[in-house]
């Protein structure tokens, strides 16, 4: 008796610990895991770039929109240098040239709110610019609160400061009063987008579900004895019929059945709920913090011409305070490269103009400003010859 009552409440253990079996919500587990102050931000602003598709597109217009620039110096000689300098200079890998780095910095200091560089030296010129991981390093206050030391991870794990900070090239988007690091712009976006993945993964199951149509086929015996003596066997038999019938590299078959048989598509009186409102709702959010507007994103959303315009200019203005924040970082190594050179001269940095209105538009504006000036000359030319 005690042997049988050991082994039921065993049998009884061993049940309750059966786990419920089942796939995730969906496969970025970071983001559904999210706690506001204890996630690791690096590696989820990582995997929200790739789990929603938008916001790696947003983040790459702006890196292409922040533009061209060229560098002014009094002497001839500096400017010359500079140029070729910053058209040559190594960034890793097969990547040169000035513009090559400034992107993959811009577009770390989008989505990390901290980008790290340094200008690696020979000790006579610069040798390349080099973009740092941040899990390599790390930034903290020193004796002054306007004064960040840099510290390098060594071989044993340990941030060791750099021997050479004036090296180093550091920046901050948008830091909290009191903090060092700086705030990604994808702060705000991960409970939004873990809604908008768990709509999408909704969608994708109900599809492999409904989609990949499943049949009930169902054998009712009639009242009779013997129908109902063998209605086991009937019931195998019309399975086995039913798979000949659905095989799917063998012909084209009809299901053909004496009794009772009921088939119905599974799932095909199911309603699926519209997703087209609840996702338009979360990719406004998105885009809204981005600041990209809706159309540079493929987003048909109904918006007037006045107000395609408006969107422009502010995302004009949004560029242009991105453009202040890089600056420094471009200035410092312009001046590392003069004074490796041996040249003391002042510079400036003169940004490219940014337009983000439609080539046909621009060609009609300038079409109307050549028509003006010639019907002026024209005016001009018939007053000169009245006064004669």
């Amino acid at each position: 008796m005690a042997l049988r009552k050991k082994k039921k409440s065993e049998s009884a253990e061993s049940a309750i610990a059966v786990p419920q079996t089942g796939r995730n919500s969906h496969p970025f587990l970071s983001l559904s895991s999210y706690i506001p102050g204890f996630s690791n931000d690096a590696e989820l602003y990582k995997s929200l770039r790739e789990a929603v598709p938008i916001i790696d597109a947003a983040i790459g217009k702006l890196v292409r929109l922040l533009g061209t620039f060229s560098i002014k110096c009094e002497d001839e000689y500096a400017e010359e240098s500079l140029e070729r300098f910053l058209s040559q200079v190594d960034v890793g890998g097969t990547r040169k040239g000035i513009y090559a780095f400034v992107s993959s910095f811009f577009d770390a200091l989008l989505t990390y709110g901290t980008a790290v560089g340094e200008i690696v030296t020979d000790g006579v010129r610069i040798r390349s610019l080099y973009l740092s991981d941040l899990k390599s390093v790390s930034l903290k206050a020193g004796d002054s609160p306007l004064d960040i030391i840099v510290s390098a991870q060594n071989e044993n794990g340990a941030f060791v400061p750099v021997k050479y900070p004036e090296l180093i090239l550091k920046s901050v988007h948008n830091p909290e009063p009191g903090k060092i690091y700086g705030t990604s712009i994808l702060k705000g976006l991960p409970f939004v987008s873990e809604i908008l993945l768990k709509i999408f993964n909704t969608i994708g199951i109900n599809w492999e579900r409904v989609g990949n149509v499943r049949f009930a086929v169902t054998y009712k015996p009639q009242n009779d004895a013997l129908d109902k003596a063998y209605a086991k066997d009937r019931a195998k038999q019309v399975a086995a019929e039913w798979r000949k019938a659905m095989e799917k590299n063998g012909p084209v078959k009809d299901f053909v059945a004496v009794g009772d048989v009921d088939i119905k598509a599974i799932g095909a009186d199911n309603q699926v709920l519209e997703s087209e409102i609840p996702v338009k709702q979360m990719l406004e959010q998105i885009v809204a913090k981005l600041g990209i507007p809706p159309f540079l994103l493929g987003l048909s959303w109904s918006t007037t011409e006045r107000m395609s315009s408006q969107q422009a200019d502010i995302l004009t203005s949004e560029i242009e305070s991105y453009q202040r924040e890089i600056e420094p970082i471009i200035r410092k190594i312009c001046k590392t490269h003069l004074t490796l050179s041996g040249l003391d001269c002042d510079f400036k940095i003169e940004w490219n103009d940014i337009t983000l209105q439609d080539i046909s538009e621009i060609s009609k504006s300038n079409y109307y400003e050549a028509q003006t000036k010639k019907l002026l000359n024209e005016i001009g030319g018939e007053n000169d010859g009245n006064q004669n």
